[in-house]
């Protein structure tokens, strides 16, 4: 995950667009909302990036936990969440020092594919022990095997055509195809887990999980999965 953390906290151009990369967070700052069941609770954000739109999930809940692994960008979230008494930013290593069963939400999005299968079941353990008996984790963007690139491309224009960069998204397409990220994933490559995998490295986590019914984000050709301690 290391050289992939690197290139995210680098000047990137996985976005677009400002405007793409706006509506990326905005999007999910809504799914994750619509996940939250109760005001007082807490909510941990596993590896969240820029988390843009986190002052609104944080309007929705008692306390919004960010966790990011790259410096740089932990350094924004600071910055830019300061003010808000409601959000605390935290390196992924400041998650084993916080109490056990201590939040009632996790949700990992678009991050497993980033990840070894070793370090995806060492965060595994750490939410486990951070969720209390009744809290769900929340998996989202699961990148499937049989599903390839052309079905990421599709939905990214599926996406900018209803919200207005559609222009911008051809041009990103062709930046990102000649950029360090189309290097980096050739070289590196992406985790994909099959329904079935994911449910079971779940199982063996402690997790009883199922797949929701609707991905998280704008990509529909990718799955997120709904999971609770199974004691």
């Amino acid at each position: 995950m290391d050289d992939w953390i690197d290139y995210y906290d680098s000047t990137h151009t996985i976005y677009a667009s400002k405007h793409h990369r706006d509506l990326h967070f905005e999007v999910i700052a809504r799914d994750i909302i619509g996940y939250i069941s109760q005001s007082d609770a807490t909510v941990l954000d596993y590896a969240c990036g820029e988390a843009l739109s986190a002052a609104k999930v944080a309007d929705a809940c008692d306390k919004l936990i960010l966790a990011e692994p790259a410096p740089g960008v932990r350094g924004r979230l600071i910055a830019r969440f300061a003010p808000n008494t409601k959000i605390r930013v935290r390196s992924l290593d400041d998650l084993r020092k916080m109490a056990e069963k201590s939040v009632d939400l996790a949700v990992m999005i678009s991050v497993a594919q980033y990840m070894t299968p070793d370090e995806f079941d060492a965060a595994l353990a750490v939410i486990r022990r951070l969720l209390k008996p009744s809290g769900r984790l929340v998996l989202g963007d699961i990148l499937r095997p049989e599903v390839g690139m052309l079905r990421d491309v599709l939905a990214l224009l599926r996406f900018a055509a209803g919200n207005g960069f559609l222009k911008d998204a051809l041009i990103g397409l062709i930046s990102t195809a000649l950029s360090d990220y189309r290097q980096l994933r050739s070289r590196v490559g992406l985790q994909r887990y099959s329904e079935a995998k994911i449910v079971a490295k779940l199982a063996q986590a402690g997790f009883t999980a199922s797949r929701a019914h609707f991905n998280m984000g704008y990509n529909p050709w990718r799955m997120t999965f709904v999971a609770r301690h199974s004691f």
